[in-house]
């Protein structure tokens, strides 16, 4: 059997995709396991500067339906259960949350649970116009987890937020947009030519420039004006002391495309 998460690293790209179709995805303990490795290798590539992009997406019709309830059916201990699988899927959420590159997911399907937690913890997320969401966690008693609440909150606001988690009624794609939730819709068979489009776009610029664009953007809720100007002072010291920003200048000058892998 194919493993339940496929990696593959292409031209600074690394496309990541849940495998496990005959099971929507779901967050079981194989598929759980699988997505943390995968996310310590991408950091260790990132690291080595093998990956300047991510490209998340998923086999079958549904992106991810969210954990594995028949799991906790079987369960005599839920709660330990939970106490024990949580923590390594939030490391490995965080990380991949904070990766120093662009990440984009590109979700078809059905999205639940802590499916939305994996898809909305890209920097864009790209959906099909099959793509539904439903938060599902109190329809069977539970609250989020896998950084559903965060990212909802985050990207939709508190009201929309709880309304999602507390009705459980579900959004289309049409309405995540409309939410912010998601940045685009495509028809289903256009969604991942689209979204490898904009992924390599993504590896091909300034790999150091994004990445600091993405860390003061994901920062700036939690800084005074003050402090924030503070940090876009220093990250932007920083870039122009780098190769990047000197072939992107005279790449301006001259005309022409910058080619800022050479510059790295």
């Amino acid at each position: 059997m194919s493993p339940p998460i496929l990696l593959e690293i292409r031209d600074a790209v690394a496309y990541v995709t849940l495998n496990r179709p005959e099971q929507a995805n779901v967050l079981n303990d194989e598929m759980s396991a699988a997505f943390i490795e995968t996310v310590e290798t991408l950091a260790r590539a990132c690291g080595q500067g093998q990956v300047s992009a991510v490209l998340l997406s998923a086999k079958g019709p549904h992106f991810c339906a969210g954990g594995d309830i028949s799991g906790f059916v079987a369960s005599d201990d839920l709660a330990g259960l939970m106490d024990r699988g949580i923590p390594p899927l939030h490391r490995a959420i965080h990380t991949l949350s904070t990766l120093p590159v662009p990440v984009v997911s590109a979700v078809n399907g059905s999205l639940g649970g802590g499916g939305i937690g994996v898809a909305l913890c890209a920097d864009l997320v790209l959906a099909s116009s099959s793509m539904k969401l439903r938060g599902g966690y109190s329809a069977i008693g539970l609250s989020p987890d896998v950084g559903v609440s965060w990212a909802l909150t985050r990207l939709a606001g508190p009201m929309r937020a709880k309304h999602i988690l507390f009705t459980n009624e579900p959004l289309t794609a049409r309405q995540c947009l409309s939410a912010g939730l998601v940045l685009d819709v495509y028809d289903d068979d256009q969604l991942m030519p689209a979204a490898a489009k904009l992924v390599r776009s993504l590896a091909a610029g300034a790999t150091g420039a994004l990445g600091r664009i993405k860390t003061l953007v994901d920062q700036a809720a939690r800084h005074s004006l003050r402090d924030q100007l503070e940090r876009e002072h220093y990250a932007m010291v920083v870039s122009g002391a780098g190769r990047e920003a000197g072939e992107g200048v005279r790449a301006f000058m001259e005309k022409r495309p910058p080619r800022f892998k050479q510059a790295r």
